[in-house]
């Protein structure tokens, strides 16, 4: 029960950071800029420029309670939950900041400079939410709907929704908005599965060594994980050596690098990183 509470508070936490950068990188670098790179944001970008008595959080608001009610259906309770949550914090947070700090301009005059802190603060946000089953809403939704039964990465996924939302910017702002939303829509999609491959990035170790019970005894009592061992022999002395075979958080593999090196310095260890294990205490294990 208690882990469950942490687990619960855990996630609760990562929502509402991963909204509150969704958010920033929205209202003080996107739309200023006029900058759609698709979704729910970058369509208001273009609606409020035809009808600006609309400010870009009602819009937002509207397509996102829409297109969460076809989330629900399609994704399971869980999901719906979670976004219903994001979705409400991210338009009151938008609000306020409306409310806080009105925007009538860039902040800056560097273009480039604000289109990337609107792009990787969002993506970074979104990848967050994606790690744990949520999403900011709008065509985050379409695009996990795409990725659920066509199996594809979520990067892509988005590429494939967002694209003709971004086109509406040439239209409606010129080339230049035009072709710097296109810029941000492209770094975007890469982003967010560069910043979801490195929050689920493990290592994975094969140690050979002469001490195997002091190094998988560390392993199994205070890193609390798993570990796979098999006898060897040295090719140049003919010595018999066991391998151990284990795989850890990037923060467990610091230690246990310690750990081996105190333990037998001479041990020759390879280290790999990964971001694909399935088994128990990893994705897909029990």
């Amino acid at each position: 029960m208690q882990e469950k509470t942490k687990n619960w508070i855990k996630d609760f936490l990562i929502l509402n950071l991963g909204t509150l950068l969704t958010a920033i990188g929205s209202y003080f670098f996107k739309f200023p800029n006029n900058f759609s790179t698709g979704g729910v944001t970058g369509i208001s970008v273009v609606l409020a420029h035809y009808y600006p008595n609309l400010s870009n959080g009602t819009i937002v608001s509207v397509i996102n309670i829409a297109l969460m009610i076809l989330g629900l259906v399609l994704l399971g309770k869980e999901f719906g939950f979670k976004t219903f949550y994001v979705t409400i914090a991210f338009s009151a947070m938008l609000k306020a900041m409306e409310a806080l700090w009105p925007m009538t301009e860039p902040l800056t005059n560097q273009p480039f400079m604000e289109l990337l802190f609107g792009v990787f603060l969002p993506a970074w946000g979104s990848a967050l939410l994606f790690n744990i089953g949520s999403s900011t809403g709008g065509t985050d939704i379409i695009a996990m709907v795409v990725k659920k039964y066509f199996k594809c990465h979520i990067g892509k996924a988005l590429l494939m929704v967002d694209f003709f939302i971004t086109i509406m910017t040439f239209v409606a702002f010129g080339p230049t908005t035009g072709l710097f939303s296109i810029m941000g829509l492209l770094i975007r999609s890469y982003a967010v599965d560069f910043f979801l491959e490195e929050m689920n990035t493990y290592k994975s170790f094969t140690i050979i060594t002469d001490k195997p019970k002091e190094i998988y005894d560390y392993i199994t009592t205070v890193l609390h994980r798993g570990a796979t061992i098999y006898s060897a022999e040295g090719v140049f002395q003919h010595s018999n050596k066991t391998i151990v075979l284990t795989a850890q958080s990037k923060q467990q593999g610091i230690k246990l690098q310690e750990q081996i090196k105190r333990t037998d310095p001479h041990a020759f260890v390879m280290i790999t990183n990964t971001s694909e294990i399935i088994g128990k205490g990893f994705r897909g294990g029990n």
